[in-house]
């Protein structure tokens, strides 16, 4: 039998863990046999009861210990969902408005494949960023970001930009997926999902994995509730998204002439049937349910003064600026995400929509950046001066990056940017990464990497290593095989890590 951690133990092993000695002569006096056989189970797995997540209490949070010290508690996670231009925003290429309109040279392309939108082009024309950048001296090295960001420019001390991210995936669906789920076929648990498995919750009154929606400006991609899903780990650890609007948790409001007092006394009669079918079964499924019910009791209460900004200080408002008023805002997000962490939430998931940009990039690019920029400033800014930043891991970036050769119309102030998995830039910040550097380097054409690659189960390992896990041994069995986030890949970037 594989020695599973307490993160990853056999659901079989679960099962006999809840097996107490009443609960074992009591189905032993219904089938002999079924409790003979549990036994001879139990004793086959080593009486490594201690192996077990066991469930949380009612009321509760449930911290499960870490594999070694952590660096880091928490996760806020910005995904920019249809892959933001690496060359017009982080990976500085100040030679390539030397090379306008020639043809993407053989060599560099190395017969790499293309995606349909582009292959039938007769061209494939060298489209140089129209944006300046500039250099934020924080260090002998410093960090490049374009002009469509300053103000995260401003707070480019306190991050590490990898210019060196590789994928697998050229299309958005399987690209999202794998970055979400650490492998590009759908049903697998989601990061989020993983960490919240991993390391439980320090809150009782909030889910531990929160997710909130941005809708962009630009082309949308499909935002599947697969990709903040729980897949095969025990239900609780899916992501709850909490919505703009009255209602900010789906089923979350009491109906009209149902008080509180009304919500708990049905709540006690249905938690009392969900134990009595535990007691039948031991399906952890069950006790799942009871923690969830729970869980929305006590959210009527904790997500209204979640989600009201009314007591936040004037000076902390303008710094996120004035789209912070407007509910599902970017603005509105990062403070809520800053909120959670704050209120002990573990994994924070943000998705801002249309990055796709394949024709009219620079004023499409444009206004995308200036829906987010000073918010993710100020979210950085802001965890750093309440004391958050060092146990906050914040990662921004998309599922793949954009060509340096131009889709459709190419001038000096127009072109378009097709799909490219094989270099794109990401920026992290907080608990134990490495401030104010620059990682990994790609060549003339931010087409190859020629130095320090970073693999997405690479970036998912140094995270999880961060929280204090061993991605190697945050391990879940299900179907009889052991499956873990990171599959059979990731190295630590250790480089990255302070």
């Amino acid at each position: 039998m594989t020695n599973l951690t307490p993160h990853g133990a056999d659901p079989l092993e679960q099962y006999l863990l809840n097996m107490t000695r009443r609960r074992f002569f009591g189905l032993a006096g219904q089938t002999i046999g079924a409790g003979l056989g549990a036994a001879a189970l139990a004793s086959l797995v080593g009486g490594s009861g201690a192996l077990a997540a066991q469930p949380e209490t009612v009321g509760q949070p449930r911290v499960l210990p870490a594999h070694f010290a952590p660096k880091a508690r928490h996760v806020i996670y910005m995904h920019m969902e249809g892959a933001p231009s690496q060359l017009d925003l982080l990976d500085y290429k100040p030679h390539l408005s030397e090379r306008f309109d020639e043809e993407l040279p053989d060599s560099v392309r190395q017969g790499q494949r293309i995606t349909t939108m582009t292959s039938g082009q007769s061209r494939l024309p060298v489209a140089p960023s129209k944006f300046r950048f500039i250099r934020h001296a924080n260090n002998q090295n410093g960090v490049y970001m374009s002009e469509l960001l300053p103000y995260t420019g401003s707070v480019a001390g306190e991050l590490c930009v990898i210019n060196s991210m590789r994928t697998e995936a050229i299309n958005h669906e399987p690209g999202i997926t794998f970055f979400q789920t650490g492998n590009q076929q759908p049903g697998r648990p989601s990061f989020g999902s993983w960490v919240s498995y991993g390391l439980g919750s320090e809150c009782a009154n909030l889910p531990s994995f929160v997710v909130l929606i941005t809708q962009g400006l630009g082309n949308m991609q499909a935002l599947s509730a697969r990709f903040w899903g729980s897949g095969f780990l025990p239900s609780e650890h899916q992501g709850c998204k909490i919505r703009t609007g009255e209602n900010a948790v789906l089923y979350l409001k009491d109906p009209d002439g149902v008080g509180r007092e009304d919500r708990r006394r049905m709540l006690d009669l249905v938690n009392t049937l969900n134990e009595r079918e535990f007691q039948d079964t031991l399906d952890s499924e069950v006790q799942a349910r009871i923690a969830q019910y729970e869980m929305a009791y006590r959210m009527q209460m904790s997500v209204p003064e979640l989600t009201d900004f009314a007591r936040e200080d004037p000076q902390t408002l303008e710094m996120y600026g004035p789209e912070v008023h407007r509910p599902g805002s970017f603005a509105a997000n990062c403070l809520l995400a800053r909120r959670l962490v704050e209120r002990g939430v573990r994994f924070v998931q943000l998705y801002m929509r249309g990055w796709d940009q394949h024709n009219n990039l620079p004023s499409e690019l444009a206004a995308q950046c200036g829906a987010v920029d000073r918010a993710q400033a100020a979210l950085v800014r802001d965890l750093k001066q309440r004391g958050l930043l060092d146990e906050t891991l914040v990662l921004w970036g998309g599922e793949f990056g954009r060509t340096v050769y131009s889709q459709g119309t190419l001038t000096r102030d127009n072109y378009g940017r097709d799909h490219h998995p094989r270099c794109f830039s990401v920026w992290l910040a907080g608990g134990g990464i490495k401030p104010g550097i620059t990682y990994g380097k790609t060549d003339d054409y931010s087409y190859n990497i020629v130095e320090n690659p970073v693999e997405v189960h690479d970036l998912h390992a140094t995270m999880l290593h961060l929280l204090g896990l061993d991605h190697k041994q945050l391990i879940y069995r299900h179907q009889g095989r052991d499956y873990r986030l990171t599959d059979v890949a990731g190295n630590l970037v250790r480089p990255i890590m302070a």
